[in-house]
């Protein structure tokens, strides 16, 4: 496959049967061969991505000293600052070019997970900031959820299979920050070459040249979104969960051509993860004589923290 398929949220979500199968099966397809769809059709409006933008931009034009105030120790960058070259792809010392936050889940009625996940950081030089984050976390958990509903379709579950293990799940929304290149790297892009770890990633700001998929013949395609479309693939967790039938594809962020060095990239991707506690065992309807199983059972939760070692967020 040399391109990214696009698919229409609104299909699923449409009150025709044979639409909602039409989009289950494209989507299906895609993630068994690529890893990666571009979804039109999702929850978030114009105006609040555009607001968005507009307070991570003035996040990351604060000072470094402010930014640095909200870089919490001890919990392996999972709420608040992350600064530039902290984090690297599993396997690679050269830290990534790259500074970013997170935003953490909003926990409801549960008191346990509220001890279990660190809170939420606010940035007091900017309140907006905090509220639209908020804002637009929960419009890609909803996206999230209906993209969850068609792939337990897919995969002969019940349509609600995944609900109960997203909701208060541990999932991540990370504004990143690639600085404008000032010298040339040693050996260090803007994100180097991996698979992602959670269930499945929804990316905003997929908009211009940069990221590129890894297709099954081992060639680097460019994976542009229109406009109004978030590139959404296909994390660790679930291919695990699915024995490798859904494909979890090995991605990058490289480095512009020279003459545009100078110009900084903004990408904001949502990482929707389900609480610890999901089993993570290969599912029994994904196994068979051809398909025999491949992964270990594990929980989220363990698997989450022995790939956050890997990556060099945690100790």
């Amino acid at each position: 496959m040399d391109r990214i398929p696009s698919v229409d949220l609104r299909d699923f979500l449409s009150g025709d049967e044979s639409r909602k199968q039409k989009f289950i099966k494209e989507i299906g397809h895609a993630y068994e061969t690529i890893g990666f769809v571009a979804l039109k059709g999702h929850f978030l409006d114009n105006e609040l991505v555009d607001n968005l933008y507009e307070q991570i931009k003035r996040f990351f034009e604060l000072p470094v000293e402010t930014k640095q105030k909200y870089e919490i120790p001890g919990i392996g960058g999972q709420r608040g600052y992350v600064s530039f070259g902290k984090e690297s792809a599993k396997g690679k010392k050269e830290g990534d070019l790259k500074e970013f936050w997170h935003f953490g889940q909003y926990v409801e009625n549960n008191p346990a997970l509220e001890e279990e996940y660190p809170n939420n950081v606010d940035v007091a030089e900017l309140p907006e900031f905090n509220e639209v984050g908020k804002q637009t976390y929960k419009m890609l958990e909803k996206t999230a959820k209906f993209v969850l509903r068609s792939l337990a379709l897919h995969l002969g579950l019940d349509e609600t299979y995944f609900d109960q293990y997203i909701f208060n799940g541990n999932s991540i929304l990370r504004p990143i920050h690639y600085p404008p290149i000032h010298e040339e790297p040693k050996g260090a892009v803007r994100a180097a070459a991996h698979g992602d770890i959670n269930l499945i990633t929804l990316l905003m700001g997929a908009h211009g040249k940069g990221l590129q998929v890894q297709n099954h013949e081992g060639e680097w395609i460019d994976a542009i979104a229109e406009p109004d479309e978030l590139m959404i693939n296909v994390g660790d967790m679930l291919s695990r969960h699915s024995n490798n039938k859904l494909k979890s594809t090995i991605h990058r962020v490289v480095n512009p051509p020279k003459e545009l060095w100078g110009t900084s990239r903004y990408s904001i991707p949502f990482f929707m993860h389900p609480v610890s506690e999901m089993k993570l065992d290969v599912l029994e309807n994904c196994i068979d004589d051809k398909n025999p199983k491949q992964f270990e059972d594990i929980t989220a939760g363990d698997f989450l923290n022995e790939r956050l070692r890997e990556l060099g967020l945690i100790k």
